[in-house]
Parts: C-alpha cells; sequence; structure tokens
C-alpha cells in the first residue's frame, strides 16, 4: 500500500532494537493518517517486510515520535509506536527501553536541545506512561558521538554509552507496581507475579510451563504448545493488569525465570508478547529484576540477590546479559533503576509511505 506521504526521519539503532525516528511536526496529525503512513514506510503487514524499511522482527520495525517539551524540567517528549510486522497494526500501549537511548541522540542532532558540553543530559518524557527518563549523551566539542567503548550484548561492536536513569516508572502502565496487589496470582495452575515497573510483565518460573529456561531463541519459537500455553495466561490476566483485552496489545510481556548460569542475578525468556525475544527488553529488564526483589514470588524463589541498597542485578539472556542497577529504600521498595544502553545514527534522509 502507498500513501503518496513522505517525512524526514533519522534511522537509528537504539539499544537492541532499530527503527526510524521522526520529528511530531513532521508526521501527520490525524492519528489514523500517521499510522497509515508508518505502517507503509515499514512495509507491514507483510512478514518479510520487503515493501518498507523494516527488517522483518519486532525488533526493527518501530518508532520514536519526539517534539519539544513544554513541561517544567523536562527537554523533550517521547512516544514509542510498535508498527506491526504481519498485522496492520501501530499501537502506543507500551513503552521501550531500547529506542529511548536515540532519543537524547536524535534530539541533538535535530536542534531540539543544545549539547552542553563533552556530555549532555536529556531529560525524556515518555508519553506512553508518563514517565521521566535521563539519557546521557557524549557530545565532545558540542556535536553528539556514536563512537566509543561502551558494549551491550545483543550488538557487536563498541559505541558511545548511554546511561538511561528511570524515574518512578513503578504502575506505569498499570496504575501500580502489582496491579492485582499480590506478590503472587495462579493463573490456569501456574504461579505469577503481574508486575508493572516500566513494562508490564507476566513473570513465572520456566521449568512451571515445562521448560528449562535455557533454550535458545530458535527453540522456544517452535514450541508451539509452550506458546499457547503462555499465552492463554496473558490473555487471562489483562483485566487484572488493568490492561483491558490484551488479545491485539503488545503487552504484558511474558518472562520465563530461571537460576542463573554465568553469574548474574537471574536467567530468563522474554516473549514479546508472541516471538520469542533474542535479548529482554530494557524495561521488561527493569521489571524483572524488581520481581526478584519482591519476597515470595516465582523470581525471588530462583534469583541471586545481592547485598546492599544498591544492586546490581545482571539479567541473563538468549545472547548475553542486561545489568540493571536497583536503588532500594529501607522496606526494599525500588526507588530508582538505571541502565547502560548504546546507541547509533544508520540513516539520515527522506522515507516514504
Amino acid at each position: 500500500m502507498t500513501t503518496g506521504l513522505s517525512a524526514p526521519c533519522l534511522w537509528m539503532r537504539g539499544g537492541t532494537s532499530k527503527g526510524g525516528y521522526f520529528l511530531k511536526s513532521d508526521l501527520p496529525e490525524d492519528t489514523a493518517t500517521r499510522d497509515a503512513f508508518l505502517l507503509a514506510v515499514m512495509g507491514s503487514p507483510d512478514e518479510r517486510q520487503i515493501d518498507g524499511m523494516g527488517g522483518a522482527d519486532p525488533l526493527t520495525s518501530k518508532v520514536a515520535v519526539v517534539s519539544k517539551s513544554q513541561r517544567p524540567g523536562i527537554d523533550v517528549d517521547y512516544l514509542f509506536l510498535q508498527v506491526f510486522v504481519d498485522q496492520a497494526i501501530v499501537t502506543d500501549q507500551q513503552n521501550c527501553g531500547n529506542i529511548l537511548a536515540g532519543v537524547g541522540p536524535f534530539a541533538i542532532e535535530r536542534g531540539l536541545i543544545s549539547a552542553t558540553g563533552d556530555e549532555t543530559r536529556v531529560a525524556i518524557f515518555m508519553e506512553n506512561t508518563g514517565q521521566v527518563a535521563v539519557a546521557t549523551v557524549q557530545t565532545p566539542g558540542g556535536v553528539v558521538t556514536y563512537a566509543g567503548e561502551a558494549r551491550i550484548d545483543g550488538v557487536p561492536g563498541s559505541h558511545a554509552p548511554v546511561p538511561l536513569e528511570f524515574r518512578d516508572t513503578a504502575g506505569s502502565s498499570c496504575g501500580a507496581l502489582l496491579p492485582s496487589g499480590n506478590a503472587v496470582d495462579v493463573v490456569n495452575g501456574v504461579a505469577v507475579t503481574l508486575i508493572d515497573n516500566g513494562m508490564p510483565c507476566v513473570v513465572m518460573k520456566a521449568q512451571d510451563v515445562g521448560i528449562t529456561g535455557y533454550e535458545d531463541r530458535d527453540s522456544l519459537d517452535a514450541n508451539t504448545e509452550l506458546k499457547a500455553r503462555i499465552e492463554a495466561i496473558r490473555l487471562a490476566v489483562g483485566e487484572r493488569m488493568n490492561l483491558g483485552d490484551v488479545k491485539e496489545k503488545s503487552v504484558p510481556k511474558m518472562m520465563l525465570v530461571a537460576p542463573p548460569r554465568n553469574g548474574g542475578a537471574v536467567t530468563v525468556r522474554s516473549f514479546i508478547p508472541h516471538r520469542a525475544h533474542a535479548t529482554i527488553g530494557v524495561l521488561g529488564a527493569v521489571s524483572v529484576a524488581t520481581a526478584c526483589l519482591i519476597p515470595g514470588s516465582p523470581a525471588a524463589e530462583v534469583a541471586q540477590i545481592p547485598e546492599g541498597p544498591r544492586k546490581t542485578l545482571s539479567v541473563e539472556h538468549p545472547t548475553g546479559e542486561m545489568s540493571c542497577v536497583l536503588e532500594v529504600n529501607e522496606s526494599g521498595q525500588v526507588k530508582t533503576a538505571a541502565l547502560l544502553r548504546t546507541a547509533r545514527k544508520l540513516m539520515d534522509g527522506v522515507v516514504f509511505g
């Protein structure tokens, strides 16, 4: 399908995802027209996305819409849009902490804010959930650089670090850290934790749904019985998580946890929600790490937790690990969460829909 529309766009890798970054003013104001344009840009619906820019994977069919913020203490507003690959759906029902990693560099590249020295802190309002993140962007000489020595699993090579600090993420989409009010709920005979610390997630032991939790992505995607079982759980908890009918939503994410194998805090296999994730989403990792700190939860029963009020929890995933730095108060509740990401500019030009 062709819309006849075009727009300036910066194509970027953010964390372990990739997509188009647009100024809000460059996109159609009407939501339906905007979504039709973005579907055409990506080449959806088509599992190969052969007629568009999408990479035939949910991780490479993403969009950031950015504008200068009028909010006190905030630099830019960021709306994340997930463009489905094989369905004509564009959804704003979740955040994306990976695409978030590119928002700060994009804002400086497009002149929404000015660099402040060798490093520039960018306060970002995440419109999807009403939460705030602060990205620190490397700007030597007042210019964004993507070159550096930081490495993240799931991305080859090294790049400039983009630390992300999340503020007040508890209940971002569900209204509460534990939307059901329980540390543990039993759904279809499986003990789960319904949690939202930046990303709505359903966390359960891998062994409770018939796997070890150490399988590779291809094996998980081929396990139709497992996928049907966890999808039944996902559909059953939508109302309990204040998300309504989630049949056509990309949340909650399904997190299957197991004891760590490589010196981390916990091992996880993530479904986003119908395909196995090659890694794990940034805010999904924050939610899983937080679940590990909830006494009696399935995650807490398999996790190895470090001592002290500032805890670095390494979340092991199929292609490596993601370290979450959580600060907890005297009662053990998470106050702040921070992660290290990287980003890289891939293309600056005009896309056609």
